[in-house]
């Protein structure tokens, strides 16, 4: 990675030639260019990296607005008719990623085909997306799992994230990477020094409120 140094700062690339003794190096010049860098995981480049970037940009989830606008073009793209509510069903529940809505979108068309529908409505994209177990707020049956381990068998919390991995069967890397930002950014969890916690906000949406005393939660 250090040989990108020069190369970013003087369009320039030092190339070692041969072994031992008889290794030389070889300058060689670039023309310029310009180059752009995409991480999900800022903190795993080494600063020395990061700082000869010119400009640092972080790019934030989409709103609903814009993720109406991919349905609808992928709509097009796949020759299918939406009804706008239908489109705004599908884009409640896309979790904001793009990604997750087309993915939706084909789900719901197959649906739609069987029930032989020229046109999706409101009603069938509801109930595709209710058989596919996505609720209102687009978690999924293993996120709505997390979250009932982590009420259900620790009492909200808190917890450690290994523990919460072998209640809900699923892997820590996949619990980090994937679950928890989301379950994070709906308020459903928090992030503690001494481990996850459920929200208020988990128990009202899995109808759990009945735990809430239980679990000394007001």
């Amino acid at each position: 990675m250090s040989s990108l140094y020069p190369a970013m700062e003087d369009f320039k690339l030092n190339l070692v030639l041969g072994k031992g003794p008889m290794a030389r190096t070889m300058e060689l010049k670039l023309p310029k260019f310009t180059l752009i860098g995409a991480t999900t995981k800022p903190g795993l480049l080494s600063a020395p990296l990061r700082n000869r970037f010119g400009a640092t940009f972080q790019l934030n989830f989409y709103n609903t607005e814009d993720v109406k606008k991919i349905i609808e073009r992928s709509g097009n793209l796949l020759k299918i008719k939406m009804e706008p509510e239908a489109v705004q069903a599908i884009a409640q529940r896309s979790r904001y990623t793009p990604r997750v809505a087309n993915r939706l979108v084909k789900r719901v068309r197959d649906f739609a085909q069987v029930k032989g529908a020229n046109i999706i409505t409101k009603e069938i994209a509801e109930h595709a997306l209710d058989s596919l177990e996505v609720d209102m707020l687009g978690l999924e049956p293993s996120d709505r799992n997390i979250l009932r381990a982590l009420i259900e068998k620790f009492g909200g919390g808190p917890v450690g994230l290994q523990s919460l991995s072998a209640a809900s069967m699923e892997e820590e890397d996949t619990i980090l990477d994937i679950y928890e930002p989301y379950l994070m950014q709906c308020g459903l969890i928090e992030r503690t020094p001494k481990g996850r916690i459920a929200t208020y906000l988990a128990y009202e949406h899995l109808d759990l409120k009945h735990l809430k005393k239980q679990n000394n939660l007001l």
